[in-house]
């Protein structure tokens, strides 16, 4: 049905001559149709997911265990924070100090310890169906908490898209705008950035885009089209000839010193981007960086990095500098405490080193750090076992955390949505609010 949609949209599109306007912004639009959100006074404005792609090592990152055995306690070791008697590795310390303005849950668990069940799981807070796919916290937030500027999509991912980030069953208007990965010139940390479908087509001036724009306005008078395609081309053509949207995406007007304080590899880059877009009133922006899979040699993946020539530019240090510089840019802009903050993965990783010097799937319990949007500052929720194996605290499932989430985003996580064949679907059915959070 799904596959059925977008072809008949983009036939129409190609018949009318309004390919140009920018196809591919339509899938991130919200509908004229969405329900207003719920808001609250403590409700943030704004959230920013760091997804860790692939499971990120609670006990290589929020969760060492410094008095196990070796082949538990890993490689590396922990470093005191700025919360009494609470420590991180080592190689969080520029988190370390910022860790009195967050809130560190210990105690995630989920029974789905596959990659793409996982993702699901954690980014929609539904376990997965083979009759229904559920649309994303990002989704959800992206159609009930529409950006105020008409031409800013609410819904952005930096710099593309994951299994469980889509829009499910609400369809393909409430999908994120994807930035583009490195293969289409979306890579933030190029010098050669730019966003995807941001641009006039090719041979395509402002005098002919404005004839465009208006052919599109005669079909809308003549109610050729349906009140989806005129909202979804109308809000395309805003985007594409907006400066405001041309300025939201342009690293270059950053200085370089802050450039440099997240660092120059995408996902630091791709951080600083997320601040401009909230700053610009986006509601949801995921930021992704890959490669947290460490099933062998995790030392290297996770500390040293690849680059040869230097080490300590691995994934925890290249974490560690991105989501610092992200947390005090914000606090330092007066936007942290309207913008949620959210670092996590799909799970952790075992409690053990196998024989390759990694560790594989583990999501019977992990971790998830929090901060800003009207979190509590210097809180750590739930406690592992002595050798980070299972939550023996205050467990915490990722129904629990959508839940949480969407309520800090001023949505009533009960309000039903419909699918597309007419069925109401509450956004959150299984989860229990973490009281602590709200």
């Amino acid at each position: 049905m799904l596959t059925s949609r977008l072809n008949n949209r983009r036939n129409f599109l190609h018949l009318g001559g309004l390919l140009p306007l920018g196809l591919g912004l339509v899938p991130w639009l919200s509908r004229r149709d969405a329900i207003a959100a719920t808001t609250s006074k403590a409700a943030a404005k704004s959230c920013i997911l760091l997804w860790l792609d692939g499971g990120p090592s609670h006990l290589e990152m929020w969760d060492p265990k410094t008095d196990a055995p070796s082949e538990v306690r890993g490689p590396f070791g922990s470093m005191a924070t700025s919360i009494p008697g609470v420590h991180f590795s080592e190689n969080l310390r520029q988190l370390s100090s910022l860790a009195h303005r967050m809130t560190i849950i210990r105690s995630m668990t989920s029974p789905l310890g596959e990659h793409g069940l996982a993702n699901n799981y954690m980014l929609t807070g539904y376990q997965p169906s083979p009759s229904l796919e559920y649309p994303s916290i990002g989704s959800i937030v992206g159609q009930q908490r529409k950006s105020n500027r008409p031409s800013m999509p609410s819904y952005i991912g930096i710099p593309e898209q994951r299994i469980g980030m889509g829009s499910g069953f609400l369809g393909v208007d409430a999908a994120p705008f994807i930035t583009g990965n490195a293969y289409s010139g979306g890579d933030p940390s190029s010098s050669t950035f730019r966003v995807r479908d941001l641009d006039f087509y090719p041979g395509i001036d402002s005098v002919r885009f404005q004839r465009r724009r208006n052919f599109l306005a005669e079909l809308e008078g003549q109610d050729r089209m349906d009140t989806g395609q005129k909202f979804a081309m109308g809000l395309a053509s805003e985007m594409v000839s907006s400066p405001t949207a041309r300025d939201a995406f342009d690293l270059q007007q950053e200085p370089a010193s802050v450039r440099e304080r997240y660092g120059n590899k995408t996902f630091g880059q791709s951080c600083l981007l997320a601040r401009r877009l909230v700053e610009r009133n986006v509601p949801f922006v995921t930021v992704v960086q890959t490669g947290w899979d460490t099933h062998e040699n995790l030392t290297l993946a996770l500390r040293d990095g690849y680059s040869g020539a230097k080490v300590g530019v691995g994934l925890i240090p290249t974490f560690d500098q991105a989501a610092s510089a992200l947390i005090e840019d914000l606090e330092r802009r007066g936007l942290l405490q309207a913008t949620l903050v959210v670092a996590m993965g799909e799970f952790g990783r075992t409690p053990k080193l196998n024989p390759r010097g990694g560790r594989d799937h583990w999501p019977r319990v992990f971790s998830v750090m929090l901060c800003g949007g009207g979190t509590p500052q210097g809180l750590v929720i739930g406690r592992s076992d002595r050798v980070g194996e299972s939550p023996i605290e205050r467990p915490v499932t990722p129904a629990d955390l959508t839940r949480t989430i969407i309520t800090r985003m001023g949505i009533d996580p009960d309000q039903l949505l419909q699918t597309t064949d007419g069925r109401p679907i509450p956004i959150n059915q299984h989860g229990k609010s973490i009281s602590e959070l709200l």
